[in-house]
């Protein structure tokens, strides 16, 4: 059971008690329940961009989403875009080597999930899905892996080795609607991303186990089960990070500080995944994934920490 709790560090839930609904409400809450590692800032050494445009945004107040009209702080999470206050061109953007595709849960309150971060900050990469609206993996799961605890998971460094297992079914793959449509598609979030319609699936061994794909899960541990259990996610390679300690201020009373929010369990991933199969040294490409993150965590530190003088 303890090994299980230690490698339960890959479960993407945003673990919520009686954590407010709002990301502007949590800003100003010190009730909240906060990790052991907020004695610290583990993020300060990140690269970030400036984040002067959140400073101003937090002085002006709540703004306008552009889409919308609803009043919100920094971001809308409901249509995944900046409020007025926040120029789009004042965010930063990251370039990630994989697409993502988050799946949340139909339960999880879009203003208590960090899922939203990576639509923003890496637009081109992410697509976010409303579970039960999913797509079909089967025939793409030799390069397509699920981030998830369980008995058969792997580490980040032995992806390569285990992809290698699945075979390809045929040479070239123009990808028809069926294979990446949902099956109810006015839930789906997003527009569905081009393809590319020359790029056809080479013979070489390499190049067919590369992995191409990440899925992670948005929802608390309550409701995974059943997300993990469709029918659409079997078969798919199964992956687990390193333990890493949660700086999320909406972390469960009772819950270990491995669990971590939706966008650590991205960060982390990329991080590991740049080092461990890249083999590239780490000089923050992908910091700036935590570039709301971060700033809402300072707000909150300080904010406990005036409340405690």
């Amino acid at each position: 059971q303890l090994a299980m709790s230690l490698n339960s560090s890959t479960l993407l839930n945003e673990e919520n008690s009686q954590g407010p609904k709002r990301n502007t409400e949590c800003l100003g809450s010190l009730e909240l329940q906060t990790p052991s590692s907020f004695q610290d800032n583990p993020l300060q050494q990140l690269q970030l961009a400036s984040q002067e445009v959140l400073e101003k945004a937090k002085k002006s107040g709540r703004s306008k989403c552009p889409r919308c009209s609803s009043s919100r702080m920094f971001y809308c999470y409901t249509c995944f875009v900046p409020v007025e206050t926040v120029p789009t061109k004042e965010i930063p953007t990251v370039k990630l080597p994989l697409k993502i595709d988050i799946i949340k849960h139909p339960n999880e309150t879009d203003g208590k999930s960090t899922a939203v971060h990576a639509k923003l900050l890496a637009p081109d990469d992410v697509t976010i899905y409303k579970y039960p609206c999913i797509p079909e993996y089967k025939e793409k799961k030799h390069e397509i892996a699920l981030i998830f605890p369980g008995p058969n998971s792997v580490s980040v460094k032995d992806i390569a080795f285990h992809l290698q297992k699945y075979t390809k079914k045929g040479v070239c793959n123009n990808d028809d609607d069926s294979s990446t449509e949902p099956f109810l598609k006015q839930a789906r979030i997003e527009p569905k991303e081009e393809k590319n319609p020359n790029e056809c699936i080479s013979s070489n061994r390499s190049e067919s186990t590369r992995l191409k794909k990440i899925i992670f899960i948005d929802s608390t541990w309550n409701q995974t089960n059943k997300i993990i259990t469709d029918e659409r996610l079997q078969g798919l390679l199964q992956i687990e990070l390193k333990t890493r300690k949660t700086c999320f201020w909406r972390h469960q009373k009772g819950k270990p500080d491995t669990y971590l929010s939706t966008i650590e369990a991205i960060y982390y991933f990329f991080v590991d995944y740049h080092q461990e199969i890249l083999k590239e040294n780490y000089k923050g490409q992908y910091d700036n994934l935590l570039f709301f993150f971060s700033f809402m965590y300072t707000l909150i530190k300080n904010a406990k920490c005036a409340g405690k003088e």
